[in-house]
């Protein structure tokens, strides 16, 4: 009984059969046949092989909503140097709600050499070049930012290395560097002549013992960031190096913070973006130019938060484009084969019956006919 159920399950089974095998006498090859199979196979290699290196990359996934978080503080990284003594320059924030936050609460004044051509080949000098290289590649190529995302956290720190200044010389610059920590509203940070002193109308600097041959406010930016410190991740303003020509020169960043939150395979992490604006001039009262000699730095917080996914192509995804594949090319292979077989025996049948010439066969009554005569076998009767 039960082999008869088997039975009668196999024979049902073979009926359902979608794939009926011929057998290999009814199979006919051809030299066309397989010249085509030998393109469609080495097609489909190609293909495959294109497809398995589409489907290893990954992508980033730009969404945007409306920034809740108002409470928080916005952390500022800085790493700038001035072409001045550090007992010269001062530094701080001042934002919209009155608040100032001074340069002691997390920044540090270290004298050193501005010029960073007198060790042409020290490690630091190569890395800053570099880094400039990067941004000027990155002001063009805006995809590369997708790639430094996703070198987060892999790659190397961004910052420099140690200076070591071994000259007998007093220092002629000040390296102020360190972090912030401020309201998530607009603000200005500065660095100016004199050091910063509290003023019930906001603050002041006493700029008035500082001699105004010393002005100098050739400065080289190694760092700006917002946010949390990502090591790999390059921001617009890093290797950012200005020389002043006056004495009495102010440069100006208009910078829009963007918060962003970065997912990718390696890290999860809540930074800033930002995107920068500089101009530059020269203080002359008398030509109508106002202002304070320094850099200042005016940034805004954007209402709009940006979400950075790194996505992956699913595997049923890669299986089905590798099945389209697969099957796109047999059946498009086969439909193209057997036109052309088509079209081929077209033209060579019209060869042939254009060079068949037909013979006349003369009649009793004196007409023709242009059949051709019957053949008659000579042993019938």
């Amino acid at each position: 009984m039960r082999r008869l159920n088997r039975k009668k399950t196999l024979n049902l089974m073979k009926e359902l059969d979608a794939f009926p095998k011929v057998p290999e006498s009814y199979v006919e090859t051809s030299a066309s046949g397989g010249t085509v199979s030998l393109i469609a196979f080495t097609t489909i290699a190609f293909l495959t092989i294109m497809e398995f290196t589409v489907y290893r990359d990954t992508w980033m996934k730009y969404e945007y909503e409306v920034d809740k978080d108002f409470t928080s503080k916005l952390r500022i990284n800085i790493d700038i140097t001035v072409a001045m003594r550090c007992q010269y320059v001062g530094a701080d924030v001042l934002d919209l709600a009155e608040t100032m936050v001074a340069s002691a609460d997390g920044l540090i004044y270290e004298p050193l050499f501005f010029v960073l051509l007198l060790q042409p080949f020290t490690l630091i000098c190569v890395i800053f070049r570099m880094l400039q290289v990067i941004q000027s590649r990155l002001q063009e190529e805006h995809s590369l930012q997708d790639v430094i995302f996703k070198s987060a956290f892999k790659s190397a720190s961004t910052a420099l290395p140690p200076r070591e200044d071994n000259s007998l010389q007093s220092p002629d610059a000040c390296r102020i560097h360190g972090h912030l920590y401020v309201n998530k509203v607009a603000g200005n940070f500065h660095i100016t002549v004199g050091k910063a002193i509290p003023h019930p109308r906001g603050h002041a600097h006493l700029a008035a013992l500082v001699s105004h041959e010393s002005y100098n406010f050739s400065h080289r930016i190694d760092h700006l960031s917002f946010g949390e410190l990502i090591p790999g991740i390059i921001n617009p303003l890093d290797g950012t190096e200005k020389i002043a020509s006056d004495h009495n020169q102010m440069f100006q960043y208009f910078i829009t913070v963007v918060p962003t939150k970065l997912h990718t395979y390696k890290i999860s992490a809540e930074t800033h973006q930002f995107s920068v604006t500089e101009r530059e001039r020269v203080i002359n009262h008398a030509a109508g130019s106002h202002g304070v000699s320094g850099i200042f730095m005016k940034y805004d917080i954007s209402s709009l938060m940006v979400t950075v996914t790194e996505e992956h192509m699913p595997f049923w995804q890669f299986l089905v484009r590798l099945c389209g594949i697969i099957g796109g090319i047999f059946s498009t292979t086969g439909i193209l084969h057997g036109f052309g077989r088509f079209v081929a025996e077209i033209i060579f049948c019209r060869f042939r019956l254009g060079s068949f010439k037909s013979t006349s066969v003369p009649l009793p009554d004196g007409h023709t006919s242009n059949h051709l005569p019957l053949t008659t076998d000579n042993n019938t009767h």
